[in-house]
């Protein structure tokens, strides 16, 4: 019952997340560098940044172990995580000191995929459960 698509959208979430992660870093010192960001500012975006990371990395694991077990729990508990990864998201696309247009296409993405990944969970825990 486990599910394939989602197995690999979990394998595919976890590159293209080191890329997110990567880029977002180096877009916020660039940030430092280029544009008057304020002090008071620029802790708390490093701190989130690597707070979504930290939520990132369990989300995957635990999905990608509620999938291959085929059980509802774990992958039910990524979904929760989830959420807390699309408030992080949105907080990178939209209220971050400064938003720049790469922001804006890396966090779409990435959001696309948090939203597909969803579903496919939703599918799965329905397949598991009946």
């Amino acid at each position: 019952l486990s599910s394939v698509p989602l197995q690999i959208l979990f394998y595919v979430n976890g590159i293209y997340y080191i890329f997110y992660f990567l880029a977002t870093l180096a877009m916020i010192v660039y940030k430092g560098e280029v544009f008057s960001y304020p002090d008071d500012f620029l802790a708390p975006d490093l701190a989130l940044l690597f707070i979504m990371a930290i939520l990132e990395v369990l989300r995957l694991y635990l999905g990608s172990k509620g999938n291959l077990t085929e059980e509802e729990a774990p992958l039910g508990l990524s979904l929760v995580i989830t959420v807390g990864s699309v408030i992080l998201s949105v907080y990178f696309l939209v209220w971050q000191t400064y938003v720049l247009k790469a922001d804006v296409i890396i966090n779409a993405v990435l959001l696309f995929t948090y939203g597909l990944e969803s579903v496919l969970k939703v599918v799965a825990i329905a397949a598991f459960v009946s």
